[in-house]
């Protein structure tokens, strides 16, 4: 009878456990339950959930293979590969309800970088991207660092690399071919609570075999477009509401790096030098111009030192020019009305006059920061996956270069017979093109490069610019790069590479700065964890993967149950296998 009674209070207490495992939580994570979903489907309140009522019903305004949110490069740099002819047949669905809006930002990148994209695109895609896209190049690029460490403020670096001004419109137009991917105006509604769980609820659903998803186009008339997608691509920017990020204890905020910048029509009537634009030479793009000569007062000057701003100059057609007064990266950042006073400030100073303003651009792109949280079914990609130059601000080439790797990842999940794709591991796959471990440690190298730039007053900056420079080409290159695929990337792809770049940059710096940085990479180590020792040497292991793992069964003791079932069924005064026991499992 004891027997009998305890086999009950098992039972009892085993379907008190069924009906706690499956919650209308469970279907949304679909690494922790995927099994489950199917089965939980019906317990769910349908009026709140109606995407996943109708999933099976496949009443979706819109179904696809690979749901892309955004429109800018990144989104449609990965849209455009993904649908490329020559790599799948995948359906691709672009959403932005802001589809036809102009890029407002100017992109400059170096002529090498650029050309490797074009390979890429050109030769496994068949994405032409070649000379259309490119509006101006230099053959050499200028910096002025002058005013610190007996550098006289007219001393001109030149550095022998071309330098390209992106075509944006042209880009724009070239990533948006006709016969690629599909274009719907709407935008999602949704914000992420926890790993796959989003609100409103119901707005984001995922399941073994997809994503439902509702978005909203804009307006006065606003509608609800529900789609259904195998996968979701991220591509909404640096702040993005759908892809949470990580939230280890040592994770620094990101920097900001601000800048105003201006296309304009200079005078040139009084001007018996028409080779240049006040110091900077049409034949060379200006890619730094640290000098503070122009602030005439006490007050601007100090603020400026312990603020630094630099000029970047893009010489065009004629007497136009752009112009942008830029913050590298400040925490907090640094205000737009500052930039543009300063600029003024300097053009005045240089003897340059604007007689016409045709554009004017600000920028605001976040720098470093944490990493997008592991086990996420939406693929976070661009600035959504933190993929900015942690130290520079580049993202362009990036973007760019990585979607191809991104591209093939997903094209290999999906490109199998549908009863075996295993979507989190395509997510996995996805992520790790763009964070590998290998790439994790160089990224965190950077984040260490980054953070140092952001403490340092203009004298510091002038000093390691001057000492960066100095370096070897495919030194500072491949730093500047941070990417694999990108030109001289493999100079720094290996912590024994990041550690001789480091040696010999110390050995290139001021005195002053040297030691400075060399103090910073003590008390930054001491501070913020492993990551940059981890970077430079073959100690601390590698960082976590983002490769999809498959979560073990919570199976408890198979042993004992399973001895508990043949003791049972071989027992004389007992007839009733309690359920955990009813398998034999192995």
């Amino acid at each position: 009878m004891t027997l009998i009674k305890i086999s009950i209070a098992l039972i009892a207490l085993y379907y008190s456990g069924q009906s706690l495992a499956f919650t209308p939580t469970s279907i949304t994570n679909s690494f922790t339950a995927r099994t489950s979903a199917s089965a939980s489907a019906s317990s769910i309140d349908t009026t709140r959930t109606k995407l996943y009522a109708t999933a099976e019903n496949k009443s979706f305004d819109e179904e696809c293979d690979v749901l892309v949110l955004g429109s800018g490069p990144a989104a449609r740099a990965i849209a455009t590969l993904l649908s490329s002819k020559k790599k799948s047949n995948l359906d691709v669905l672009l959403a932005d309800a802001n589809y036809d809006r102009a890029w407002p930002p100017n992109y400059g990148i170096w002529q090498d970088e650029w050309e490797s994209i074009q390979k890429l695109y050109g030769d496994e895609f068949g994405i032409d991207i070649g000379e259309k896209c490119i509006d101006r190049k230099w053959q050499v690029t200028d910096c002025f660092f002058g005013g610190s460490f007996d550098i006289p403020t007219t001393n001109r670096y030149r550095l022998d690399r071309p330098y390209i001004r992106v075509d944006k419109n042209a880009l724009q137009d070239n990533l948006s071919l006709d016969g690629g991917y599909r274009i719907v105006k709407a935008n999602h509604v949704s914000d992420a609570m926890g790993i796959n769980l989003y609100s409103p609820a119901g707005s984001l659903i995922h399941d073994e075999d997809g994503s439902s998803i509702q978005l909203q186009t804009k307006g006065s008339d606003s509608a609800d477009v529900s789609v259904r997608a195998k996968l979701i691509v991220d591509c909404t920017g640096h702040e993005t509401n759908l892809v949470l990020k990580e939230t280890k204890k040592d994770d620094l905020p990101p920097g900001f790096q601000i800048a105003y910048g201006a296309l304009v029509t200079v005078d040139e009537s009084e001007v018996k030098d028409t080779t240049r634009i006040g110091p900077y030479f049409k034949e060379a793009m200006t890619l730094f111009d640290y000098r503070t000569d122009h602030f005439k007062d006490e007050t601007s000057l100090q603020k400026a030192e312990n603020a630094p701003t630099f000029m970047y100059a893009m010489p065009l057609e004629g007497n136009k020019i752009f112009f942008e007064e830029t913050s590298l990266v400040a925490r907090p950042a640094i205000s737009f009305q500052e930039c543009k006073d300063r600029c003024f400030t300097r053009l005045e100073h240089l003897g340059i006059k604007v007689v016409d303003i045709e554009e004017e651009e600000f920028c605001y792109i976040p720098m470093g920061g944490p990493l997008p949280a592991k086990d996420q079914r939406i693929v976070g990609f661009g600035g959504a996956s933190a993929m900015v130059h942690p130290s520079t601000g580049y993202n362009i080439g990036r973007n760019m270069i990585g979607a191809g790797a991104v591209a093939n990842a997903i094209i290999a999940g999906l490109d199998v017979d549908s009863a075996d794709v295993n979507l989190d591991q395509v997510a996995g796959s996805a992520y790790h093109a763009m964070w590998s471990p290998a790439n994790q440690r160089q990224r965190n190298f950077a984040v260490f490069g980054g953070e140092y730039l952001m403490k340092q007053k203009v004298e510091g900056l002038r000093g390691f610019f001057d000492g960066f420079f100095r370096l070897p080409l495919e030194m500072w290159a491949g730093f500047l790069a941070g990417w694999p695929g990108l030109p001289n990337n493999d100079k720094h792809e290996t912590w024994i590479a990041r550690l001789a770049f480091g040696l010999t940059f110390v050995s290139k710096l001021p005195p002053k700065v040297g030691l400075d940085m060399f103090l910073s990479i003590v008390t930054y180590s001491i501070s913020n964890g492993i990551e940059l020792p981890q970077s430079v040497t073959p100690l601390f292991g590698e960082p976590e993967s983002y490769e999809y793992v498959e979560k073990p069964k919570n199976q408890g003791d198979v042993a004992a149950k399973n001895e508990a079932r043949k003791m049972i069924m071989a027992s004389k005064v007992e007839e009733i296998i309690p359920v955990p026991f009813e398998e034999d499992v192995n």
